[in-house]
């Protein structure tokens, strides 16, 4: 895991006097010349503390970085872990470094000291993440070997609680990065696979893969189908999480399409450049799996990942193929680059017969939800009022932004076939969000049921605070909060 910062090098101090080679301090907006920071110093800089905004200076004789918050009525976990991240990647060939970034921040959090440790902590590891291992010169890396997070005595208990979630929060959210930053030809669904199997012996999670006859006799002909053209076989991956006591199921699934090229509906050159990222649900519900056991919801959780490419090999599905689904309901495939909701119907199919109190997925699932709320969001849509409150909650407490989208009824016409009972595409050109999700809905019965489409926040274009170019690992962080939630409910 190409975390440049251990986990464990984070550490909570309550010594005033704490010392490292380099200190950071945390400073609002309109907090020019505070805490003996000269402001002539910040105005040179052009410093304005705005967050994620850092200036390297020199504060009482000491070499300090001078990390942007924001304004006071304004700061919340994501842009405290921006700031943290931004902290980590701006501390260049600094061994050590010690911060006030907890203290600073606490009053100003709902969740008070352990919620700002574990924003720091995320952000401080989140930032440090490099994705360099198949480059021939990678550059010079950096040097931070040990952060201390200095508070006071009465706030250390809370503090380190903090800094434990934080740390398995954000090694879950580099195991997602890892994945979807690896090359298609390096992360078939058999790496999938082994990567889960890998991840759950780590923390004594239950793991099966499902190879293909199983697949077969498990009647999983969304995923079969999807898989027709390719030469490598496809894996269901089934992970399970169950505390002694847990009287509640919840089952995640995610969609782990791990090289989409649009099958014999040819995507453009230019739509498959990053296609390898398409399998981005699928690895955020292995790692939200691998990070349970730190956290330990008092909830049996299983994990669903529906992992396949999808090739224009000679035995391709066509369109106009029917698919039989896990469920017995078939479907007509009209554009064999609407793969991912045949996956998923499998999934969901499956996790509908657990019975459970709750199914969450996620995938990377349409352009169409790009379209209506551009790269930042994700789409949120399901059938329980109640599980859409509770992660849309989850969201707002992490720093995840999603939107809720509606099922609308009148659209479900469009799903209508000549020969089928479903078609996997809307008839119109309009709505494909919202058509995908009432496709979904088919598969799920009477369960509660969200899904998270993440096609535009699973990965950025820009380097900036806690993210490089690449994967983020969105929605692990969410969906953590509401099983835990979840956990706690009545």
């Amino acid at each position: 895991m190409p975390l440049s910062l251990e986990p464990d090098a984070v550490v909570v101090v309550t010594s005033p006097d704490a010392e490292a080679e380099i200190s950071a301090r945390g400073l609002f907006e309109g907090g020019i010349g505070a805490g003996g920071v000269d402001a002539a110093v910040m105005a040179a800089g052009d410093f304005e503390a705005k967050a994620g905004q850092t200036l390297a200076a020199e504060v009482n004789g000491r070499p300090t970085i001078l990390v942007g918050l924001g304004t006071e009525e304004d700061l919340d976990v994501a842009r405290l872990r921006k700031a943290a991240g931004a902290l980590a990647r701006r501390a260049g060939r600094a061994a050590t470094l010690v911060t006030d970034l907890v203290e600073v921040a606490a009053g100003h959090l709902r969740g008070g000291v352990s919620e700002a440790a574990r924003a720091v902590t995320e952000g401080l590891l989140s930032g440090s993440y490099r994705f360099d291992t198949l480059k021939g010169n990678p550059g010079e890396a950096p040097a931070l070997e040990s952060v201390l997070l200095r508070v006071g005595t009465a706030d250390a208990e809370p503090a380190a609680e903090g800094v434990r979630t934080g740390r398995a929060i954000a090694s879950a959210v580099s195991l997602v990065r890892d994945l979807v930053n690896t090359p298609a030809s390096e992360m078939r669904a058999v790496d999938m696979a082994d990567a889960a199997i890998a991840a759950g012996a780590a923390v004594g999670v239950e793991v099966e893969a499902w190879d293909l006859d199983r697949c077969r006799s498990e009647r999983l002909g969304g995923l079969l189908g999807v898989n027709a053209g390719s030469v490598h076989e496809p894996r269901l991956i089934r992970m399970e999480y169950s505390p002694e006591g847990a009287e509640r199921t919840v089952v995640l699934v995610g969609k782990g399409v791990t090289f989409d090229t649009g099958g014999l509906s040819l995507k453009t050159s230019e739509g498959m450049m990053t296609m390898k990222t398409d399998m981005a649900g699928a690895a955020a519900v292995v790692a939200v799996m691998s990070a349970l056991p730190a956290l330990a919801p008092s909830v049996r959780v299983v994990g669903l990942a529906c992992c396949t490419d999808n090739q224009p090999g000679p035995t391709a599905t066509m369109p106009g193929d029917v698919l039989t689904i896990r469920n017995g309901k078939t479907v007509e495939v009209l554009n064999t680059d609407a793969e991912g909701r045949l996956v998923l119907a499998d999934g969901l199919s499956l996790a509908a017969e657990m019975e459970p109190e709750a199914v969450i997925d996620l995938a990377t699932l349409t352009g169409a939800c790009m379209v209506a709320l551009g790269k930042g969001i994700a789409g949120l849509m399901g059938n329980d009022d109640d599980l859409i409150s509770t992660v849309r909650e989850a969201a707002d407490i992490t720093g995840e932004r999603v939107w809720p989208l509606p099922l609308p009824d009148i659209y479900r016409k469009q799903l209508d076939s000549d020969v089928a009972d479903l078609r996997n595409i809307g008839a119109g050109r309009y709505g494909g969000a919202l058509t995908a999700g009432l496709f979904l809905e088919e598969f799920v019965g009477d369960t509660p049921w969200v899904h998270l489409d993440i096609a535009g926040p699973a990965g950025t274009d820009e380097a900036g605070g806690e993210y490089t170019k690449g994967a983020t690992g969105f929605g692990v962080r969410t969906v953590l909060e509401a099983v835990v939630s979840l956990a706690g409910s009545d």
